[in-house]
């Protein structure tokens, strides 16, 4: 469970990278229902804003400029501190895409690539705490990391962030899910897993590992529909998970990836 709390090692932020702003803000406006508020003053190179649901930040958006690097939804995680967090990077074999900078009053922020190249960010809040509404239709609900090594991610990020994990086994001989629990919370805060996949299974990346998002929807086969229909396509599903819900893998008109999902009913 993700909440708009500020707490350590949960996930606070997300933005996507996209090459063509007008065209994805059209996109995940359809798909989820998001308006978009361009951010004022900059220039081409500095193009993006935020999006909203039900007057509520939910994601950030901004035009893609690193050379070479695919469209891609970045996820933040919440820390005390950046510049430790760096540190803590490091010493457990990950790297430093971006080093840790102040974005005014609102925060202080770094990006990171995991020990086999999987991109995370940190957030260590000023007067912006992050996202205003998760949980809900249209929003965050949970984040996953697809790794060739999930034992080594495992490690990676404990080490980093303190999470501890409960594996469970996918009904079919589908693998092992390890779910996260931020770390000094209860199990029931568990925000999101890592699954095991051969190589071959992320043609997105080239093999690398990559996090993605997952939004919750009020009709899984109708937000696949609507991403079809808005020329994005679906990797995986509609199907349903015992347990956890209705839910389809889907790829944005850019290339981006995220992941659909209607809850079982609590």
């Amino acid at each position: 469970m993700i909440t708009t709390e500020s707490t350590p090692g949960v996930p606070c932020w997300i933005d996507l990278g996209a090459p063509d702003v007008p065209a994805a803000a059209a996109f995940y406006g359809t798909v989820l229902g998001w308006s978009y508020e361009p951010m004022e003053g900059g220039g081409e190179d500095m193009e993006g804003g935020m999006f909203r649901r039900d007057g509520k930040t939910v994601a950030g958006l901004g035009k893609l400029t690193e050379e070479g690097a695919r469209s891609a939804w970045m996820i933040y995680y919440n820390v005390a501190d950046a510049d430790a967090t760096t540190q803590a990077v490091e010493k457990a074999g990950g790297t430093v895409r971006v080093p840790p900078r102040d974005l005014g009053d609102w925060g202080r922020m770094a990006q990171f690539n995991d020990p086999l190249g999987g991109q995370f960010a940190v957030w260590q809040p000023g007067t912006d705490t992050g996202m205003e509404l998760v949980e809900k239709p249209g929003s965050l609900s949970w984040t996953e990391l697809y790794t060739t090594d999930a034992d080594g991610a495992k490690k990676f990020y404990g080490d980093v962030f303190g999470w501890s994990y409960s594996d469970m086994e996918l009904p079919g001989g589908g693998g092992t899910y390890s779910l996260i629990t931020p770390e000094g919370l209860p199990e029931e805060r568990m925000q999101g897993g890592i699954m095991a996949l051969p190589k071959e299974h992320l043609a997105l990346t080239g093999g690398k590992p990559y996090w993605h998002p997952v939004f919750n929807v009020e009709d899984c086969d109708a937000a696949v529909a609507r991403v079809t229909g808005a020329g994005g396509s679906v990797q995986m599903g509609p199907e349903d998970a015992e347990g956890v819900g209705r839910l389809a893998v889907c790829v944005d008109p850019a290339g981006a990836d995220f992941v659909v999902l209607k809850p079982v009913e609590s």
